[in-house]
């Protein structure tokens, strides 16, 4: 956590804003046209906040043979950088907000950002193993990868909720 703290600097937060920025810009929307034209469809189990197993079988038999491969190889391309460039301007962010309440419990929240980029990966893992494996279907990924996506949504939503309360904290105590 302390090197969280260390890393959560104007200078990184700038970097990682752009970073950021170029992802949501430009990235981000290629990606998702790619993923339309190869998959048949823009619905895809990540953008969900929960799916069922059911669900997550449903799209792996619409992508077909391309699109899963296609799934699979943007799970271990696309976004494995993904999930570090919104960790980098969350952690930043959230570590520059509450940088003066290192020494309360409001520290512990820049954790939160890490937690949201832990359970994409297993995100990622658990729906490229159904993907790979489909029409064999692996029940027990298909029943954890909606678990860790809301989960991964939870700690994401949660971080950017942090944002503007972190702003308040930090013009109040400054006032005083």
């Amino acid at each position: 956590m302390q090197k969280l703290y260390q890393l959560s600097n104007w200078k990184t937060w700038l970097i990682a804003v752009l970073i950021f920025a170029g992802f949501i810009g430009f990235i981000l929307p290629n990606e998702a046209a790619e993923s339309s034209r190869v998959t048949g469809t823009s619905e895809s189990p990540d953008g969900s906040f929960f799916y069922t197993p059911e669900t997550l079988f449903a799209i792996a038999d619409t992508y077909g043979e391309e699109g899963r491969a296609y799934y699979v190889r943007a799970r271990y391309t696309f976004d494995v950088v993904w999930p570090i460039a919104y960790f980098l301007f969350l952690t930043t962010t959230i570590g520059v907000l509450f940088k003066p309440f290192r020494q309360s419990k409001w520290r512990w929240f820049i954790l939160l950002p890490l937690f949201g980029m832990i359970f994409d990966f297993l995100e990622n893992l658990s729906t490229s193993l159904v993907m790979s494996f489909y029409p064999e279907e692996l029940t027990f990924f298909a029943v954890v990868a909606p678990l860790f996506t809301a989960i991964k949504w939870s700690c994401i939503y949660g971080s950017f909720a942090l944002i503007p309360v972190g702003t308040v904290a930090r013009l109040i105590k400054r006032r005083k």
